[in-house]
């Protein structure tokens, strides 16, 4: 028995992609798609901007890399562009490295070592990452049973159930990590008065109150960070994803007293916030910025929800550009919208399929997606 070079992770489409422009992605022999899947919600300026190329080659030919051992006035930059353009005025530092789930990782490293407690929370439905610490707060049976030996103590909350989290013991409990917006549950929002009740609740302990915004980051919900609209800040917010519209990269924004309590030494990374990166972040934030994508989002969700509404289909869940539509026969329409050149994710909720455009999704996509869904026949 011979194994393929490349191990299996998910499911891919069954076609090759061969290249990407604006909102869509296309096969070597010229067939392309409207991207609802966002390449799994990383494409937040779209593929192939122009600008965001531009400043990668530009950067690649000075410096291609050197490690955080490098003074980079570019990482400086993107730290503070990073910083502003979160508009959450609790956050005042940056810590660069290169995906979701080692931003998650970190989070939950540095509540443990600053608050000096031991145990970690978060939501039934959350889900984190893969590595050990995020596995901890992720709620996947599937992926963290095989490693239950080797996670760190936690306590899983219910969904937005206001008495189990009155009645929960923070005693011991460095951090609460919460998705403003769980993505993979099937696009379930947190209430405000929820995350209100956990920020007062962490405040209450000594608790530190994480942020995963590797979904809801960079303008997708319609505001630089979830976090804006439900107007609590956060002690740690964490970002990927559209981060640097496709580049791994990643961040920790932290509050001063959490950024005050640590010491050189207690992080480190030798890719994070690398030159290539930085400048694909910055590009990245100066279109979002330019083209008001942010706004567009918001437009965007307003001409789905009228079309679906007008379909008589059930209201969409999520805010801007990270929205759930739910179907009775989602895996169907799933099925037959490929057929009809649009790519859709599904979720763990059988009946919610995740749209999760570039946020520069044109209008031409939305109205094919809503032509899709009204002339859908299951039978």
């Amino acid at each position: 028995m011979t194994v393929p070079a490349l191990a299996p992770t998910y499911t891919p489409y069954p076609m090759e992609i061969h290249s990407g422009r604006g909102d869509r992605i296309c096969t070597k022999e010229g067939r392309s798609f409207y991207d609802f899947y966002g390449g799994h919600c990383v494409a937040s300026t779209g593929h192939a901007h122009p600008k965001v190329v531009a400043a990668i080659a530009e950067q690649a030919q000075a410096l291609l890399f050197y490690s955080t051992a490098g003074n980079l006035p570019i990482r400086h930059r993107a730290a503070q562009t990073l910083l502003d353009f979160a508009q959450c005025a609790a956050l005042k530092q940056v810590f660069f490295c290169n995906s979701g789930a080692e931003a998650n990782e970190n989070a939950i490293k540095i509540s443990r070592l600053v608050t000096g407690k031991t145990r970690v929370a978060g939501l039934s439905g959350g889900w984190h990452g893969r590595s050990l610490a995020c596995l901890s707060v992720t709620d996947d049976e599937k992926i963290t049973k095989p490693y239950q030996s080797w996670l760190l103590p936690s306590l899983q909350l219910a969904f937005e159930d206001l008495a189990a989290l009155e009645a929960a013991d923070f005693s011991d409990l460095a951090c609460i990590m919460v998705e403003p917006i769980q993505s993979l549950a099937g696009v379930r929002s947190v209430s405000d008065g929820y995350l209100r009740a956990l920020r007062a609740k962490a405040d209450r302990f000594g608790s530190l109150l994480i942020f995963d915004e590797i979904q809801t980051g960079f303008g997708r919900t319609g505001a630089p960070f979830a976090a804006s609209h439900a107007a609590v800040q956060p002690d740690l917010l964490t970002a990927a994803k559209g981060i640097a519209s496709g580049l791994p990269m990643a961040g920790v924004l932290m509050s001063e007293a959490v950024a005050l309590a640590l010491k050189p030494q207690d992080l480190g990374s030798t890719f994070g916030g690398g030159p290539l990166a930085c400048a694909a972040m910055l590009a990245t934030i100066a279109v979002i910025n330019e083209e008001h994508l942010c706004q567009h989002a918001l437009d965007c969700e307003a001409l789905l929800r009228t079309g679906c509404a007008a379909l008589g289909l059930a209201p969409l869940l999520g805010k801007g550009l990270l929205l759930g539509l739910t179907h009775p026969y989602a895996k169907a329409f799933k099925d037959y919208a490929f057929q009809q050149n649009i790519l859709l994710g599904a979720s763990s909720h059988p009946q919610v399929l995740r749209l999760m455009p570039p946020l520069n999704i044109s209008t031409e996509a939305i109205q094919a997606l809503l032509q899709a869904l009204a002339d859908f026949n299951p039978a």
